[in-house]
């Protein structure tokens, strides 16, 4: 499955859609402005909440973390020791971990699991200012989330680039 992001120069309060591969608006990135923290809803095309995105207020590195109906998914941040490509971890809720590299801020990078990718950000095949796309490649897997850490990770790496 093929999702197009159109992003705004992501800033909090921002929203925008993504379309899957037939042109089709799929999910909403909702950024929720006037918040003590950076906060981010990831709706589908009806207007329900899939995951919940928000920054983590105390941490000493740049932390996401993600909810789906008030449960804890996921934590994001990036990884210690990175020198040549940008990496970060993903700590599902159940315990697995999601792998996350590759030049994020080309939006060129991927996601693995156990080795084995899960999907690729590119934009390498749109030829589109500002627009990037997401291939999820594994049939079985979630696609709303893959996408959520896809926003996550682009965030972090933009703000860090900006501090």
């Amino acid at each position: 499955m093929r999702f197009l992001v159109r992003e705004r120069l992501l800033g909090i309060g921002d929203d925008y859609w993504i379309e899957d591969d037939r042109g089709n608006k799929v999910y909403l990135v909702d950024g929720k402005a006037m918040r003590l923290r950076d906060t981010f809803e990831l709706k589908d095309a009806q207007g329900r909440v899939l995951v919940d995105i928000r920054k983590k207020m105390f941490a000493l590195r740049d932390t996401m973390v993600m909810e789906r109906g008030g449960e804890p998914l996921a934590t994001i941040r990036r990884k210690r020791l990175s020198l040549l490509r940008n990496h970060y971890r993903v700590a599902l809720a159940d315990g697995s971990e999601l792998d996350v590299s590759g030049r994020i801020l080309d939006r060129e990078f991927a996601v693995e699991y156990d080795g084995e990718l899960l999907a690729v950000v590119s934009r390498r095949w749109l030829h589109v200012r500002e627009t990037y796309g997401v291939d999820v490649v594994r049939e079985d897997a979630d696609p709303a989330l893959l996408i959520a850490v896809a926003v996550c990770v682009i965030h972090l790496a933009d703000k860090e680039r900006d501090d």
